[in-house]
């Protein structure tokens, strides 16, 4: 071979290289990288944009726990129709992901599909443009999960936004029996006749609901959180008598603090409350509806995504609901259980007094006589790691049976959007660094 010819071969091979080269380069840089503009809720439909290898941490943003089978529901369930759910997130993230709960269901339940998008305003059915994304199961756009089981949702390219409302669909056609429901959601979400899950605009969702279904959490890959901080409680963590579709409730402004606040951690805001509960006993059912506290701990606390702290606001409604628990130390008791149970997963836990109800329906001054003695074992500190004494912070100074009229929602138990602004405020959010306690 000449010199000249070797030159030539050199040449051609170097050729192929960049040419090939450059093919790699242009299939890399074309594909998807979740970004609003590389997704269209076009004609096509959303693409199916799957989660990259990426830092960052997976932390809770929205949850709401499972609390009973939705009534009228136990033959059809929501056959043939979708649920658009409107939640609204604590933390933002570049991807997501969502579980589902069928724990309330008799029988499979199947969803051929779902999907997430950013919603185009507050209280408002329509996707905003470019943010829909269709949600896989083990890489199938389908899934059925047994009853009473849950599963969550492969993870999907979607920069979510901190503070914002989401929209999680999802599609049965066939009956399902009873449907899994969280009923008090102080937030309207939406029904709409067919498949429309991949529907961005929401002109077929001209049904409202005030209930969760199906949906109990929304998780989101973060570079703005460590962690998640799940609050643990009844009516009054579920926000109750707080303004609709304002995300008044006093978890909302706690969120709002760890984003904002020097010194907080920056933990997701994750609300277990269930109105009605109770730390030691059980609703009706199999499984309950309303489950205590106590037998709702792992499912609602230490399943979550990265939690790192947990605050307990437990306690009312034993005392309160009938058959009423009048032996306090009964109620501290199941209290410290759940602060061991979260002390096996290296949790801290915060604890908050309980708030006066004189004045309510229910009231008896043999009542309010335990709601103290709760209270001075709480401020005692043998039962959580820290509190907050919402007790103190909402009640009247000139009548310490009641709240004080600003805080009152009217029914002198559950506060007003003011009431659940100042519990949010009373909260002091460095108590939730550090790890559990050696001891109580």
């Amino acid at each position: 071979m000449t010199k000249r010819h070797g030159y030539a071969l050199l040449a051609a091979v170097l050729a192929v290289i960049v040419v090939i080269s450059a093919a790699i380069y242009l299939g890399v840089s074309g594909t998807d990288d979740g970004s609003q503009d590389n997704i269209s809720a076009g004609p096509r439909g959303p693409r199916n944009s799957a989660a990259p290898a990426s830092s960052g941490t997976w932390v809770g943003s929205w949850a709401a726990s499972p609390a009973a089978a939705e009534p009228n529901t136990h033959r059809n369930g929501f056959a043939g129709r979708s649920i658009r759910n409107v939640v609204h997130t604590s933390v933002g993230g570049e991807s997501t992901r969502i579980t589902l709960s069928n724990l309330y269901g008799k029988q499979p339940l199947s969803i051929t599909h779902a999907s997430i998008a950013v919603a185009l305003g507050a209280n408002n059915p329509a996707a905003a443009p470019g943010t829909l994304r269709r949600l896989n199961f083990n890489g199938n756009t389908s899934v059925v999960i047994p009853a009473g089981q849950q599963v969550m949702s492969d993870a999907v390219r979607l920069r979510v936004p901190h503070d914002s409302d989401l929209l999680v669909s999802t599609f049965s056609p066939t009956a399902s029996g009873p449907v899994t429901f969280h009923p008090h959601a102080r937030q309207v979400s939406y029904v709409a006749e067919g498949d429309r899950t991949e529907d961005p605009n929401g002109t077929a969702y001209n049904q409202q609901s005030t209930a969760w279904r199906y949906l109990s959490a929304v998780d989101v890959l973060s570079h703005e959180s460590d962690g998640t901080v799940v609050v643990f409680g009844d009516s009054l963590t579920d926000g109750i008598s707080s303004t609709m579709g304002a995300n008044a409730r006093w978890t909302d402004g706690l969120a709002a603090r760890l984003r904002t606040d020097s010194g907080a951690p920056r933990y997701g805001v994750v609300n277990e409350g269930i109105s009605g509960n109770r730390v030691l006993s059980d609703g009706n059912g199999s499984p309950a509806d309303n489950p205590s506290g106590l037998s709702r701990f792992d499912r609602d606390v230490l399943d979550r995504t990265g939690v790192k702290a947990v605050v307990v606001a437990l306690g009312v409604n034993d005392i309160l609901r009938n058959p009423h628990q009048n032996n306090p130390d009964r109620i501290v008791e199941g209290l410290r259980e759940l602060t061991r149970q979260a002390h096996t997963r290296g949790l801290r836990v915060v604890g908050a007094t309980l708030m006066p109800f004189g004045g309510h329906r229910g009231y008896e001054p043999s009542l309010e006589n335990v709601r103290q003695a709760v209270n001075e074992q709480i401020r005692g500190g043998k039962v959580f790691d820290e509190f907050v004494d919402f007790d103190k912070a909402l009640r009247d100074p000139y009548d310490p049976r009641k709240l004080r009229a600003q805080y009152d929602s009217g029914d002198h138990l559950h506060p007003s959007d003011s009431g659940y602004l100042k519990m949010a405020d009373t909260f002091n959010v460095t108590q939730l660094r550090g790890s559990a306690a050696a001891e109580l």
